[in-house]
């Protein structure tokens, strides 16, 4: 017989789990000034291991952010020498975010060069060909944001690479790539795909975000 979801109504949610929640993602996402009103409100104690290197974090966050990528790439070495080395994926994106800058910028034969010089390498593994051809394309559209391709100009892009570029670092620095509201999303989301399945068409029971709370 399925559990009653009722009988979970009256459990009492644990203070210190949301706030640790709560932290992470402040933490994870580098709001300075927040994580410090939040420790001095809840009275906390300050993860050290995280906090020490958040400012360099958000220096680089910010430049992949505003399209400063060479910036980024720059600050990403001082903090984790061979992170790119070690991962050439984000290197390709980082050096495509800064050619999409020069094309943003109308600067197409700087982008060119930048291609030739930088991104051309990339070009003698498979997976990597697609992605270029399309990069490269945007130099053919005197408005690139209204080309086909408009989601390599847009603050999206940019946003998905600094998002992997942060996942990066903390993992490098040995720590959480991902901030705990993060995991009870994804935790929540692989739950009720397998509720779906099990129950069919009848459905999954609601869920109770204090469950994943304490999960």
């Amino acid at each position: 017989m399925d559990p009653d979801p009722r009988q979970y109504e009256n459990i009492d949610i644990n203070d210190n789990d949301i706030h640790n929640v709560v932290l992470s993602y402040l933490i994870h996402n580098c709001y300075n000034e927040s994580v410090e009103s939040f420790i001095a409100c809840t009275g906390m104690k300050q993860p050290t291991d995280y906090l020490d290197n958040m400012d360099k974090r958000k220096r680089i966050l910010h430049c992949a952010l505003e399209g400063n990528a060479l910036n980024a790439i720059e600050l990403t070495e001082k903090l984790a020498p061979d992170i790119l080395n070690q991962n050439k994926d984000l290197e390709f994106d980082l050096l495509s975010l800064h050619f999409v800058e020069l094309v943003s910028c109308k600067k197409g034969t700087e982008a060119l060069e930048f291609a030739q010089t930088k991104l051309s390498p990339f070009g003698k593994e498979q997976k990597y060909m697609e992605k270029l051809q399309d990069f490269m394309a945007l130099l053919a559209y005197k408005e690139p944001e209204k080309s086909p391709m408009f989601h390599l100009v847009s603050a999206e892009f940019r946003q998905q690479v600094a998002d992997n570029l942060n996942r990066a670092i903390l993992a490098h620095l040995n720590l959480p790539s991902y901030a705990a509201m993060e995991r009870l999303i994804q935790q929540t989301i692989v739950v009720r795909q397998c509720l779906v399945q099990e129950n069919g068409k009848d459905g999954p029971p609601p869920f109770y975000f204090k469950d994943f709370i304490r999960s």
